[in-house]
Formats: structure tokens, sequence, C-alpha cells
């Protein structure tokens, strides 16, 4: 018969093993909810990234845009290191290490230096027309701020699908004699520089 001073140990004892199975149990789901939001949100950086290498799409954003580019390069590490340390099938291994190789690969093949400067979003300088039906649809001259090296310049016709994202296109010939463009020359100066360094 057991004394009940033992019972009790018993009864703890009991009590600490199912809170220790309990938390390992929460721990594993924890980690598999936490990996999934990570693949999740470095796929939509992957998207992101693509898209913003078409010549026709901007990130508009500066800091989604930084996020996207060094988002890539830290994900890509971080997908590099846990596919070469766990245990995985095979080919989610040789697609956890191919995939961010490809990435980091592009990065080196394009150059660290190119690299970082374009992650500098493109600002708006001057509107310079705005079309008469659509207010997401405008000619704007943007700069673009590569550091040391001072500041890329363009005029291109631009169509906003939010503060965040931008589709860019060739100006339209002859844009002067178009009823539906209005010329505004309405100074926006988003890099906030002063008159002399436009």
């Amino acid at each position: 018969m057991l004394k009940p001073k033992s019972k009790y140990i018993s009864t703890l004892t009991v009590l600490i093993q199912n809170v220790v199975e309990h938390c390992k149990t929460k721990k594993k789901a924890l980690m598999k909810t936490l990996k999934k939001t990570f693949q999740f949100l470095y796929l939509f950086i992957v998207i992101l990234f693509v898209l913003d290498l078409f010549p026709f799409f901007d990130i508009k954003n500066q800091i989604l845009k930084s996020i996207c580019y060094f988002g890539i390069l830290i994900g890509a590490l971080i997908i590099l290191i846990n596919s070469i340390l766990t245990f995985q099938k095979n080919w989610m291994k040789i697609s956890g290490i191919l995939l961010p190789l490809l990435f980091l690969v592009m990065i080196l093949s394009a150059g660290v230096l190119n690299f970082t400067n374009s992650t500098s979003s493109w600002k708006t300088q001057t509107i310079e027309y705005e079309h008469a039906h659509s207010n997401s649809l405008k000619i704007e001259f943007q700069m673009q701020n590569v550091g040391a090296f001072g500041y890329n310049k363009r005029t291109v016709k631009v169509f906003y699908l939010s503060d965040l994202f931008m589709i860019i296109s060739e100006i339209p010939k002859n844009i002067e004699t178009k009823i539906e463009w209005k010329k505004v020359n309405k100074s926006v100066n988003e890099h906030e520089l002063k008159p002399l360094d436009l």
C-alpha cells in the first residue's frame, strides 16, 4: 500500500510528465506554424522581387522595396543553412539548396554594389501631365538615389496600382496634341532636394 506522501509524489510526477509532453507537442506545432509563416513570407518576397525585375513594374514604397531586396538575400541564406543542417526528403533538400543558391549567384553576378543600388525606389520630382479621365495615370519626371553615383533620372508614363506599386511605360508620342492629357507641371519633390540639386 502506498503511503499518502508517495501517492502525491507519483501524481506530481505524472502531472509533470504530462506538462512536458504537452509542451513538446505545443513546441512542435509552434515550430511548424513558424516554418509555414516564414515560407509564405519568403514566397511573397520572391514574387515581389521577380516582379520588380521586370522593366514595367516598380515598387514605389522604399520600405517595402528594401524589405523585398534584403529579404531575398537574408532568406536565401537562412533557407540554405536550414536545408544543409536539417534532415528532409531528397527533393526538398535539393530544392532548398538550389533555389537559394540561384538567388545568391544572381546577386553576385549582378554585383553586390548594383544590387544594393537597386534597392532604392524611384521617387516623383515633377508631375508633368495628368490624364483627364484617370487620377492614377500620369506622366512624371522621377529620380532614383544611387548613393555616391548620384541620381538616375527618367520621364515616364505611370499608372499607380496603389501607393506601393506602379506600372511604367514609354511616353506617348505627340502628347502635347492629345486632349486627354492635361499639362500641370506640379512639383512634388519626394527626394526633398534643393532646386540647385535637380
